[in-house]
């Protein structure tokens, strides 16, 4: 695509490789840039620098902008542990990971108003999301809530350390994270996101020597590795999705590297490394048991660790033996972020350099098969051949699911044994209809248990009365037993898996028909190429009621459920 005039997101444009990105950029003149970073001054250190490198674009072209993109806007300044530890954000964090996505948490989240703030055409991902969830040590949450049982604590200690052990869960936060981007991508008419993803180990393998201070290779290390993948398959269904944005995925396996070279202060998360002095005559005998906190305050000197090092940006800062040990052959090696944005940038303009994680495995998965296709109508005729035999109808389980595809699956079945063709059904009285299908629910009493058997409940024509059984699939059970019952409830359960007798249900089922109707009728009958499918002789002229067929043609329709890639 052509980046000049469009709005372009940097996402981590503070760090290593999305520096070298924003600088990339410039070139193929976007209408202005977005800087994010976690911290405010960081996206403004970074905007500073670029304008200095860049004069003639002035002021306003670069966009500084701070937050956490993983919480709610209110909580985007706030340190995380900081979070965890306040009752009543934690709470709020907790919710906003495990409940349903709601259009409060979508609309209270960060993502949603940086994304509203800019209206970027085009993303680029560079935050080490894997590094940012993964590093939140789920481990370390798992010890704390042993401790507090071990130990027997007070009730209300034990449900802090659980409620910091859900916040840290790993996979839900990836998930909630992916379902925001996409949506507010899908809202605001995003183009292209582009991802830079990690392989975890710099593109080693589980014989990584490098851990922190864990066994080897370090359960951490190995989240951190876990998690990347399960964003590269996400965004594999992203890409997947039609209407959404074009999704890549660059994925460096190798250190990246480098930002600076220098002598001078060594910082370990932001604060200098006090040097401590400890004179031999105060070494600690190796007896008894050791102590890894100890209590005793050693003496610093009052200087800090100054030396020469290189700076890799998230990677963090490396001394010369460091540096020369891990990018030396055969060892992580590196990779300059220039490269990565060179990359990047021809993807986005629509190159092929072959390092799309998101294409690369379209092209490495198996697709479906002209064999599987040809079968499948052997396979139907089988299944009708045994119907007939066994005079039965095999309409829905509720295996598969959603429950809306049994509730849809049973209603045109029924409305199929009292009409013989589609234009039956739209000439059919809905109030009449409607009667005919609950005449046959209250006749035909094996129809009526196999549909409550398997957790779909029928909604008699009245709309105030429920047939149900043992099991219900909807509404589900998230904790609460005891739900109201209203008709903005019963509206809502009906659509998602409730066999609905209703008039204003049949009216529905007409719409549906004649919609489908005039989209096959629509295919001039001297148009016999390859281009439709779904044509009137699909159907069969509309004088029989497929329910597999008007079911998959719904899902299409009313789901926006089709398949976008072979």
């Amino acid at each position: 695509m052509n980046i000049q005039n469009k709005t372009v997101l940097v996402l981590g444009g503070w760090g290593l490789v999305g520096s070298a990105v924003a600088r990339k950029l410039v070139g193929d003149s976007p209408k202005r840039i977005i800087i994010t970073s976690l911290k405010l001054s960081e996206a403004e250190d970074a905007v500073a620098k670029l304008e200095e490198e860049f004069p003639e674009k002035g002021k306003g072209y670069f966009i500084p902008w701070g937050g956490d993109i993983f919480v709610r806007t209110e909580f985007k300044d706030d340190n995380r542990m900081k979070i965890l530890s306040d009752k009543n954000k934690r709470s709020v964090v907790m919710e906003d990971i495990m409940e349903e996505l709601s259009d409060d948490i979508i609309k209270s989240s960060s993502v949603y108003n940086l994304l509203y703030l800019f209206k970027p055409e085009i993303i680029i991902d560079c935050i080490n999301t894997a590094t940012a969830i993964a590093y939140q040590d789920i481990y370390t949450s798992y010890r704390s809530v042993k401790t507090a049982i071990k130990s027997k604590t007070d009730y209300e200690t034990l449900v802090e350390e659980i409620e910091k052990l859900l916040c840290t869960l790993y996979i839900p936060q990836l998930i909630r994270h992916v379902q925001l981007l996409y949506t507010c991508m899908s809202m605001i008419k995003t183009e292209i996101y582009l991802k830079i993803g990690t392989s975890g180990t710099g593109g080693m393998g589980l014989n990584i020597p490098y851990t922190h201070s864990e066994e080897k290779p370090s359960r951490v290390l190995l989240s951190k590795s876990s998690i990347a993948g399960a964003h590269t398959l996400l965004l594999f269904l992203m890409g997947r999705t039609p209407e959404g944005p074009i999704t890549k995925e660059i994925k460096p396996t190798a250190a990246i590297a480098w930002k600076r070279i220098e002598f001078g202060e060594i910082k370990k998360r932001g604060q200098p490394i006090e040097l401590i002095d400890v004179p031999v005559t105060e070494a600690v005998p190796l007896k008894g048991k050791f102590t890894i906190c100890s209590d005793k305050q050693y003496k610093t000197t009052g200087r800090t660790l100054k030396s020469v090092f290189i700076d890799t940006g998230e990677n963090g800062i490396f001394s010369r033996g460091e540096f020369e040990t891990i990018t030396a052959q055969k060892q992580m090696e590196f990779v300059t972020p220039e490269e990565i944005a060179d990359v990047v940038i021809y993807e986005i303009k629509g190159g092929n350099t072959g390092h799309d994680i998101v294409s690369s495995l379209d092209h490495a998965t198996m697709e479906p098969t002209y064999r599987a296709g040809y079968m499948q109508h052997m396979a139907v005729e089988k299944l009708a051949e045994l119907e007939k035999i066994n005079n039965v109808k095999s309409v829905a389980f509720e295996l598969l699911g959603p429950p809306r595809l049994s509730k849809l699956l049973f209603e045109i079945h029924l409305i199929g044994l009292n009409c013989k063709t589609m234009n039956d059904i739209i000439n059919s009285d809905p109030e009449a209809l409607s009667e005919k299908c609950f005449a046959q629910i209250i006749e035909d009493s094996k129809l009526r248990s196999e549909i409550i058997s398997i957790g779909i409940p029928i909604l008699l024509p009245d709309g105030e009365s429920l047939l149900r059984g043992n099991s219900l699939k909807i509404p589900a059970f998230r904790g609460e037993n005891t739900l109201d019952i209203t008709g903005e409830n019963i509206e809502k359960w009906a659509a998602e898996g409730w066999v609905d007798l209703r008039a204003s249900n049949i009216k529905k089922w007409q719409k549906r028909m004649e919609e489908l109707i005039e989209e096959a009728e629509s295919i001039k009958a001297l148009d016999t190429s390859s281009q439709h499918v779904r044509t009137k002789a699909y159907w069969n002229n509309f004088q029989e009621i497929n329910i597999g067929k008007i079911c998959s043609w719904l899902f299409i329709h009313e789901e926006h459920g089709k398949r976008m890639k072979a």
